[in-house]
């Protein structure tokens, strides 16, 4: 079963997130995103290659890898190192955003 490397970046952005669909949206749906995140951590610890890999980071050093979540509003980015086992969460992207500053953040 593999790790999972909850970097600061990533979960800085899931603290964001889940704070705002709070404040605007209510308890519901801050419910509803832990709920998802629950879920994917599940599947990518017994499958982390079963997400389709993420089109606009094709050419990158690292095969990323993405998980629509909240109605596919936004995605997970991460990688799998298959040599020490571990995902690696890079971001939370909102889908609706320019695709280039995805590529920007990713380096």
């Amino acid at each position: 079963m593999a790790k999972i490397d909850w970097t600061v970046k990533f979960l800085t952005q899931l603290d964001a997130n889940i704070g705002y669909a709070s404040s605007e949206f209510g308890r519901s749906t801050a419910i509803r995103w832990a709920e998802e995140i629950a879920a994917f951590e599940k599947r990518v610890m017994v499958y982390p290659t079963s997400y389709a890999p993420e089109s606009l980071l094709r050419g990158k050093k690292e095969l990323y890898r993405c998980c629509h979540l909240m109605n596919r509003r936004f995605k997970i980015i991460y990688y799998y190192d298959e040599v020490e086992d571990i995902v690696h969460l890079i971001d939370i992207w909102d889908s609706k955003a320019n695709p280039k500053a995805l590529v920007k953040r990713i380096k």
